[in-house]
């Protein structure tokens, strides 16, 4: 069999073409796998096919000497995995050694949210005066309203927008296109935007129908909607960790509180397998123990 590395061209060709995956993404796999071709090659290994299960082991034993995270030892373990998975799938190899890898046992973490209030709390914090105050407003309402990843949200155009309709166009992971209902907040402070913001931040640049632009009328990027974020939750003065993303666990969350079926709020957050979607039934069963042994007089009631 060739040379481990003379199958990574078609590996990257794989995961852009036929998994559709982010560039990031891409990258991230790559550079997995090139640590581990530096550690076949100090055991004078130079095809995937003399890769066994003994090779995996020693291999992790490396990674856990080097003291790396059990969450980057498991995303190591899955970009091997994948990366076999191709080669049997392709022909290349007639076994897969990754088969029997265990990944490390990663403590389940349930997602942050916010409540109602704290929502409410950032969203008033933002002065509305100015174009850049009306993207923030109509930005954040919208990632509420409608459970948006931060990337969707960069990338989304002004033909997405169904106002007539009371709907947005979201084109998710994999260029999956879903159809979310637009709130009437979200929609308010989208049709302000649109009408008063965005032709102020325009100035005159080829911006593709971008939405939400930044200050020079270009893209608005992740990084820049973290660091706005970041900036409304001290101004508000909410010690709580707060990302782009917790926008979307709590609109998730806040729906399966208010009665939501489970399978809508997976079409909603455009989730492919329910189960990524019921770790907000486990999220959803913890707030209402916290509830109940709150407010449950025998509940509180000391053993």
């Amino acid at each position: 069999m060739p040379h481990t590395e003379q199958y990574l061209q078609d590996f990257l060709n794989y995961l852009r073409i036929e998994r559709n995956l982010a560039k990031n993404t891409q990258e991230a796999y790559l550079d997995d796998l090139a640590d581990f071709w530096l550690f076949l090659k100090s055991q004078n290994i130079n095809t995937p096919a003399k890769v066994d299960h003994q090779v995996l082991t020693d291999y992790a034993r490396v990674l856990k000497r080097r003291k790396m995270a059990e969450t980057s030892v498991a995303r190591h373990f899955s970009s091997l995995r994948a990366y076999y998975r191709f080669l049997v799938m392709e022909g290349h190899l007639s076994n897969d050694p990754t088969q029997f890898l265990d990944s490390p046992k990663l403590p389940a973490s349930l997602p942050k949210i916010l409540n109602f209030e704290d929502i409410e709390l950032l969203l008033d914090t933002i002065t509305t005066e100015t174009p850049l105050g009306l993207r923030d407003r109509a930005m954040f309402e919208l990632m509420y309203a409608a459970g948006m990843r931060v990337s969707e949200v960069c990338n989304m155009t002004m033909d997405q927008i169904l106002i007539d309709e009371d709907l947005i166009l979201i084109r998710g992971k994999g260029n999956k296109e879903r159809i979310v209902p637009l709130g009437g907040e979200a929609k308010k402070w989208l049709i302000e935007y649109i009408k008063h913001g965005r032709p102020a931040l325009e100035k005159g640049y080829y911006n593709e129908g971008i939405l939400f632009l930044n200050n020079k009328g270009q893209q608005l990027q992740r990084k820049g909607i973290w660091f706005i974020l970041k900036k409304l939750a001290e101004k508000a003065e909410l010690h709580k960790p707060v990302s782009p993303h917790t926008f979307r666990h709590s609109f998730a969350t806040h729906l399966l509180e208010g009665g939501a079926d489970l399978r809508i709020v997976q079409e909603m957050l455009g989730h492919v397998d329910i189960s990524t979607t019921q770790i907000y039934t486990h999220l959803d069963s913890t707030y209402l123990k916290e509830v109940h042994s709150s407010f449950h007089p025998r509940a509180r009631r000391k053993s």
